[in-house]
Formats: C-alpha cells, sequence, structure tokens
C-alpha cells in the first residue's frame, strides 16, 4: 500500500473511531433520561441494572477516547514524517496531466 493510501486509510479510521465515540455518547445520555424518567416510575429492576450499563458503556468511551487519542496522533505523525501534504499534491498535479 503506498503511503498516501495508507494515510487515508488511516484517516478513515479516525473519522470511524469519532463516530463512535459520539455515538457511546449518544448512549450515555439515553440511560442518564432513562434513569431520569425511572424516578417517577420506580422500576427496581431498571433501577438495579441501568447503572451497571451505564458503567460499562462510560468505560467503553474511555477506551474509545484513548485509542482515537493515540491513533489521531499516530495518524499525524505518519502524515508529518512522510510529507503527505506534498504526496496529495503531486497526485493532483499527476492527476490533471493525465486528464
Amino acid at each position: 500500500m503506498d503511503k498516501l493510501k495508507k494515510f487515508e486509510l488511516m484517516e478513515k479510521i479516525v473519522r470511524e473511531l469519532e463516530d463512535l465515540k459520539r455515538s457511546q455518547q449518544a448512549l450515555l445520555e439515553k440511560i442518564g433520561k432513562i434513569e431520569v424518567d425511572n424516578i417517577e416510575l420506580s422500576d427496581n429492576r431498571l433501577e438495579k441494572v441501568l447503572p451497571d450499563i451505564y458503567q460499562r458503556t462510560a468505560d467503553n468511551l474511555d477506551a474509545v477516547n484513548e485509542i482515537l487519542e493515540s491513533f489521531a496522533q499516530q495518524t499525524d505523525n505518519f502524515a508529518d514524517k512522510n510529507n503527505v501534504e506534498q504526496l496529495k499534491q503531486q497526485q493532483e498535479l499527476n492527476k490533471s496531466r493525465n486528464d
């Protein structure tokens, strides 16, 4: 795989991790809303189970944040090391010459 394609794939993974992060945040919000609604309802099962679900989801969000930060930094380092901006410009130049 050439360097530019590798970088593009790395960028795609960063975007997917960001989407996963947003999804985990949305899940936490939904669980919190259910917990608030259950204050009025007082369903014992929900009261017992939801905090555990919330905690596992929060732990997953922490893990996603860690890998996102690490992988985004790795992607930036790869771009710097391999002069990806210049590779993109060269690719555009080659493409315009072939058109």
